[in-house]
């Protein structure tokens, strides 16, 4: 848009004299093509103050002039905007009506000084950042004098609030309150839950730069996780069922209202549930009873099968009743027949067999007898009076490697004499030991005696550990049972009675299914006892 050509008579008045003045009036120049066609206007030209150029909206800078300087004609020198320093208005008042104001956001009103803090420790100097060219890092942080209210000259009425930059001063200002100033040598300290002395100012959160991520690897990564598999899995485990009664009268009761009267187990049968689940535990590996008592008829063959019965029938197999006696034994006449009457001797003579990795469990069978129902074999003795030498050690140790494969729980059955080699050996594979015995005073004594002549030889612990059995008779009279019962109550870890059974005392093949309640019971609970020993 062009402008109009200005009249030279109309031009701006020398500053230094009065319009009309020959002496001073500026003399009329000619105007070029240029400056007609492409006005210049700048900013910081010089603009009159009379009352015709501030009544008009829009005023047009003096075409003469054109932003120049009239003394030198040429662009004035500007400078950067001034520094703004913002008005002090004095110190505030004292008292608690006139405590310092605090913002919304933070920090101190100027004017009104904040206490002092401690002074911040001099960083390392920053890198430069993207862009920077190399040498213009930042330089350290500087420690920072104590705080300071802002100073200033108040702001004059006609004045814009730009006053000239200030100097900053290296101490507390002349005007600060004498609280203001920190004591010599000591920090001002802060009340608890407050930063720099003011209550309720908390400093605004900036993240640590360039932190490493850590991984589950890295030591201490996890450690605020006390979650671990072992409690994922432990969904899997499901919470027992709740225990109604299966035996007596309850049972009846429940059976005869089809559940819907469901009454707990009596003391009787939790009796009889501890006792099975105590024999039923993991043992951990090979386990080995050994029934004990130089006497004969003291009872070692019945509670071999009763014990290999109960401990069968609650495993579910995998249960061995092995005759050791040196020369005859009766622990094949007692226990059910089978198809075949091999004996440990022919065991023995085959034993090739079976030591290298063609042996099978089911070759196994052609040596031992199965108890049916009772779920346990027997590994009978030499049934023969007329028989050849008697088991060694080392014959007593290859025929338990073999059986070690197949079986988890060894029952032995031991002969009556102490010092017989194989009778030893199988002292030493011992882990639990039980005594058996009548209730007669002779049967008694001469277990006591054997006891002695354990801990003699080294096996004190193992006695310590030892399960007593009595076998009652079909009459208490003339018995001494209390002395009994206190002298391996001593002596021994339990002393347990087995109640008489004619089926057992009658000398025949035991036959299982037809024992009465009391004696499985009774003899359930010694299995459970000899268990916490294995």
């Amino acid at each position: 848009m062009e402008h109009p050509r200005t009249d030279p008579a109309q031009s701006v008045p020398h500053p230094h004299g009065q319009p009309g003045d020959p002496d001073t009036a500026p003399q009329p120049r000619r105007v070029s093509e240029e400056e007609t066609t492409e006005p210049h206007w700048s900013p910081f030209a010089p603009v009159s103050s009379s009352p015709a150029d501030s009544s008009a909206q829009h005023p047009t800078p003096p075409r003469e002039n054109r932003g120049l300087n009239p003394d030198t004609q040429q662009q004035p020198v500007v400078s950067g905007p001034p520094t703004y320093i913002p008005p002090n208005y004095g110190p505030p008042a004292t008292g608690p009506r006139y405590a310092a104001p605090t913002p919304p956001g933070g920090g101190a009103v100027s004017g009104h000084p904040m206490p002092p803090g401690p002074p911040m420790q001099p960083g390392p100097p920053m890198q430069p950042g993207p862009g920077m060219p190399p040498g213009h890092a930042m330089p350290p942080n500087q420690v920072m004098p104590p705080n300071r209210p802002m100073s200033g000259p108040p702001v004059q009425p006609g004045q814009t609030g730009m006053q000239p930059a200030v100097a900053p001063q290296s101490g507390p200002p002349a005007n600060a309150p004498a609280s203001a100033a920190p004591a010599s040598g000591v920090p001002a300290s802060a009340p608890p839950g407050s930063v720099s002395g003011i209550p309720g100012y908390a400093p605004p959160y900036s993240p640590a730069p360039n932190l490493p991520v850590p991984y589950p690897d890295h030591p201490g990564s996890l450690e605020h996780n006390s979650v671990t598999a072992d409690d994922f899995a432990q969904r899997r485990s499901v919470s027992p069922a709740k225990p109604v009664a299966t035996t007596g009268m309850r049972a009846v009761l429940r059976k005869s209202t089809f559940g819907l009267v469901s009454m707990k187990p009596g003391k009787r049968e939790i009796e009889v549930t501890r006792s099975t689940e105590a024999v039923r535990r993991n043992f951990g590996g090979l386990r080995q009873i050994t029934v004990v008592n130089p006497k004969g008829g003291a009872g070692k063959t019945v509670a071999v099968l009763m014990l290999a019965m109960m401990f069968g029938q609650r495993r579910g197999g995998y249960v061995l009743a092995w005759d050791n006696n040196e020369t005859q034994g009766t622990l094949g006449m007692r226990a059910q027949q089978d198809f075949h009457q091999r004996t440990v001797r022919d065991l023995l003579r085959d034993l090739e067999h079976f030591s290298g990795p063609t042996g099978r469990v089911g070759d196994l069978s052609q040596y031992v007898r199965a108890q049916g129902e009772a779920m346990f074999d027997v590994l009978a003795s030499d049934e023969s009076a007329t028989a050849g030498e008697m088991l060694t050690s080392q014959a007593f140790g290859d025929i338990r490697e073999v059986v070690s494969r197949f079986y988890k729980l060894i029952v032995v059955d031991t002969g009556n004499n102490v010092r017989a080699a194989n009778w030893q050996s199988a002292m030493d594979a011992t882990d639990q030991l039980v005594i058996t015995m009548s209730a007669r005073n002779d049967s008694a004594e001469t277990a006591a005696r054997m006891l002695d002549h354990l801990e003699q030889s080294g096996r004190r612990e193992l006695v310590r550990r030892a399960v007593t059995v009595v076998s009652m008779p079909a009459h208490r009279k003339d018995l001494d049972l209390p002395a009994v019962q206190r002298h391996f109550a001593a002596r021994t870890r339990a002393v347990l009675l087995a109640p008489y059974e004619k089926l057992l005392d009658s000398g025949e093949p035991i036959r299982y299914s037809m024992l009465s309640q009391a004696t499985r019971e009774a003899w359930l609970k010694i299995a459970a006892s000899v268990s916490t020993g294995l």
